[in-house]
C-alpha cells in the first residue's frame, strides 16, 4: 500500500510538473506583442526625412510624383525621367516648415539642379538638409550642460540616360548624414552621428497617343508614362554600435501619368504612385506569462510567434519585405501607399493642383489631401503646397511649402534677346543690293 502510495504521489508530481510546462506554453503563446499593438504595426527606419516629399509640385499632387513629366525635381522622385524634360537645364529650391504648429525652428530645405549633357543624357545633383531646431541637454539633476541643434543632410549625384526615344535608365548616388545628439553621453555610451552610402535605380517610359471624340469630331492629343525606382538602396545606420543599426527607407515607387491637351492653351494630367518600403516588418514577439517583457530563448533571443527575423543583412531584407508580414498577404498589401494627383495647366504658365494620399490604418493611418498652384514666368517660376489631414494630426498641417525654379533655356534666351534685336535692326537697315 505504501509502494502504491508513493507511485501514486510520483505520478501527481510528473502531471503537475508537465501541466505547468503546458499552461506556461499554452499561456505564452496567447499573450504576443500583438496584443499589446491593437493589430498597429507600422514600419519604422533610421533617417525618415528621406522619405519626405521635397518639392510643392509634388506634395500639391498627393506625393505623386514618380512618372511626372518635365520635373526639375526628379533627382528625388525618379532621376531616369531629367533626359525627357523640354529644358537643358534648371534648379530649384523647396522651403518646408515642420511641425510650425508647435515649434518654430524644424524644417526641411532642398536644392536641385539638372543639365542635359545632349539629346539623350544627363546629369543631376541636391542637397537635402533637415534641421531639427534647437534642444538643450540637462544632466540627470535638470543642470543645462549645453545646446545643440539636430540635423541631417542628404548629398546626391546622378547620371540618366535613353535607351531609345521611348525609354530612359537612370542611377544615383547618395551620401547620407544624421546627427541627432551631437555625441552626447546616456549611460556612458555616446550617441554619434550616423553614416550610410545609398544608391538609387530608376527607369522610365514615355509615349503619346491620339483619340478622336466621335460626338464632336475633335483629335486630343494625350502623352502618358510609367516610371519605377528602388531609392536608398543602401547601408544600415547607427548612432551608438554595430548591435543598433537600423534600415534606412529602403523604397519601392511605381506608377504612371497620362496628360490631354484639351487645346491649344488648357492641358489637365493625371497621376497616380504605389509606393512600398523594402525594409523588414516587425514581427509578433511571444511575451512571458505576466505579460512583463518578451520571453526568450536558449540564446537569450527574442521568441518569435508570427513573423520573420527583421535583424538580417540589406539585400535579404529587401527581399523578405516581400513576405515577412505577420499578418500574411493582406497584411503586405496594407504596406501599399497610393499617392494620386490631378494637374490643369493653362498655357503652360498657370496651374492647378489637386492630390490625395491614402496610407492603410494599420500602417500609421496617414490620410490626407492636397493643394497647390504653380506659376510660370519667363526664367522663374513659383509652387506652393497645402495639406489638409483627414484622420490625425499631420506635421505639415496649416503650412504653406514653397519651391522657386530657375530656368537655364529662358535666362539664356533673355541674354540674348536684346543682341538679337540689334541684329535683325542692322539687317533691316542695311541697304538693298
Amino acid at each position: 500500500m505504501k509502494k502504491q502510495t508513493m507511485l501514486n504521489f510520483k505520478k501527481l508530481s510528473l502531471f503537475v510538473a508537465a501541466s505547468s510546462v503546458i499552461t506556461t506554453v499554452f499561456g505564452q503563446k496567447t499573450i504576443t506583442t500583438k496584443d499589446l499593438q491593437n493589430g498597429q504595426n507600422s514600419i519604422s527606419t533610421a533617417v525618415p526625412f528621406l522619405g519626405i516629399s521635397p518639392d510643392a509640385r509634388a506634395a500639391a499632387l498627393g506625393d505623386a510624383g514618380v512618372a511626372m513629366p518635365d520635373d526639375i525635381n526628379a533627382m528625388h522622385w525618379n532621376l531616369a525621367k531629367t533626359p525627357f524634360n523640354t529644358k537643358n537645364g534648371a534648379v530649384a529650391i523647396s522651403y518646408t516648415p515642420w511641425l510650425r504648429n508647435l515649434v518654430p525652428d524644424i524644417s526641411l530645405s532642398y536644392l536641385t539642379a539638372y543639365y542635359k549633357l545632349d539629346k539623350r543624357s544627363a546629369i543631376a545633383g541636391s542637397l537635402r538638409y533637415f534641421s531639427l531646431g534647437q534642444i538643450q541637454f540637462t544632466d540627470n539633476y535638470g543642470a543645462s550642460t549645453g545646446n545643440f541643434t539636430p540635423n541631417e543632410f542628404a548629398i546626391d549625384l546622378g547620371y540618366a540616360t535613353k535607351l531609345n526615344e521611348k525609354f530612359s535608365l537612370g542611377v544615383a548616388f547618395r551620401y547620407i548624414y544624421s546627427n541627432l545628439a551631437g555625441g552626447f553621453n546616456q549611460s556612458q555610451t555616446p550617441i554619434d552621428a550616423g553614416v550610410s552610402y545609398a544608391g538609387d535605380i530608376s527607369a522610365y517610359y514615355k509615349d503619346n497617343t491620339t483619340f478622336k471624340d466621335k460626338a464632336n469630331g475633335k483629335k486630343y492629343n494625350v502623352n502618358y508614362g510609367f516610371g519605377a525606382v528602388i531609392s536608398n538602396i543602401g547601408s544600415k545606420l547607427t548612432y551608438t554600435s554595430a548591435q543598433f543599426e537600423n534600415f534606412i527607407p529602403i523604397n519601392l515607387r511605381l506608377g504612371g501619368y497620362a496628360n490631354v491637351d484639351i487645346d491649344e492653351y488648357n492641358s489637365v494630367a493625371f497621376m497616380l504612385d504605389l509606393n512600398k518600403l523594402m525594409v523588414p516588418t516587425n514581427p509578433y514577439y511571444l511575451r512571458n506569462s505576466k505579460n512583463t517583457a518578451d520571453s526568450l530563448d536558449r540564446n537569450r533571443k527574442p521568441i518569435i510567434s508570427e513573423g520573420v527575423d527583421p535583424n538580417v543583412p540589406v539585400v535579404q531584407g529587401m527581399i523578405q519585405s516581400f513576405y515577412d508580414a505577420p499578418g500574411g498577404f493582406s497584411e503586405e498589401m496594407s504596406e501599399i501607399n497610393i499617392s494620386t494627383g490631378l494637374e490643369y495647366w493653362y498655357n503652360k504658365q498657370f496651374a492647378l493642383r489637386g492630390g490625395y494620399f491614402h496610407e492603410p490604418l494599420t500602417k500609421g493611418n496617414r490620410q490626407y489631401a492636397t493643394f497647390g498652384v504653380g506659376l510660370r514666368y519667363n526664367v522663374f517660376g513659383l509652387d506652393v503646397a497645402y495639406l489638409w489631414p483627414f484622420q490625425q494630426r499631420h506635421p505639415l498641417e496649416n503650412t504653406l511649402r514653397f519651391t522657386l525654379t530657375f530656368d537655364f533655356d529662358a535666362f539664356v534666351d533673355q541674354k540674348d534677346e536684346p543682341t538679337k534685336k540689334k541684329t535683325k535692326v542692322v539687317e533691316e537697315d542695311a541697304p538693298a543690293e
